[in-house]
């Protein structure tokens, strides 16, 4: 992916940046070209240009794609791990890829597990990274203001955090119910056969005599 002076791009776990220059150094003998990115701390990365791939870095999201992130900050949709170490090697994967749709789901993951239990350090530092990085890019992208869009999103996670709770009750109730459905089938093939009623059954025995004197 070939970037020009002035775009707007993604660095991985680092933000948005604007491509300043494209130079070419000569480091330890080996020259080669680099992108000079203004970061929005104002800091200067250079990253080389034949490593734009390996280390992610990508355009910023359009306008469009706003509407489908706030989308995503509120379906409901939340991966859970019970494992510490498995949660955290999967959300670190997530921030790695430079893809700002998987640090969407590293944000709804760990605040909504925030909600239940205490983050540890490293799970704090990332769930403050996640957040910075999805209110930077929509903040620059749609030229509002940092704090408007910081609080579009808790309201985004918080429709979001309702909704799972919505989908998990109905969830249990009906499994409740195929249980308890499930429990009632199980007890009626159970039931012991009623005996014949005793009307009945001197019924069927006189019936060979009516037969035999009627012959």
């Amino acid at each position: 992916m070939a970037f020009e002076i002035g775009d707007k791009v993604i660095y991985p776990n680092h933000g948005l940046g604007i491509v300043e220059r494209i130079e070419t150094k000569t480091i330890m003998g080996t020259t080669c070209g680099f992108y000079q990115l203004r970061m929005a701390n104002e800091t200067t990365v250079f990253v080389p240009v034949d490593n734009v791939d390996g280390v992610g870095l990508r355009r910023a999201i359009t306008d469009e794609e706003t509407d489908r992130l706030f989308f995503l900050l509120g379906d409901g949709k939340i991966e859970n791990h019970q494992n510490w170490k498995g949660r955290f090697k999967d959300n670190s994967d997530r921030m790695r890829t430079g893809s700002i749709y998987d640090v969407v789901e590293v944000l709804k993951s760990l605040s909504h597990l925030a909600k239940s239990k205490s983050l540890s350090f490293r799970e704090k530092r990332m769930l403050d990274r996640a957040k910075f990085l999805v209110v930077s890019e929509i903040s620059e992208v749609m030229g509002v203001k940092t704090p408007l869009i910081d609080e579009r999103v808790e309201q985004a996670l918080e429709r979001c955090f309702s909704t799972k709770a919505k989908n998990t009750a109905r969830s249990v109730a009906a499994k409740a119910t195929r249980a308890k459905n499930s429990a009632a089938d199980e007890d009626e093939d159970l039931t012991p056969a009623r005996p014949a009623p005793a009307v009945a059954r001197a019924a069927v025995a006189t019936a060979p005599r009516r037969a035999a004197r009627a012959s």
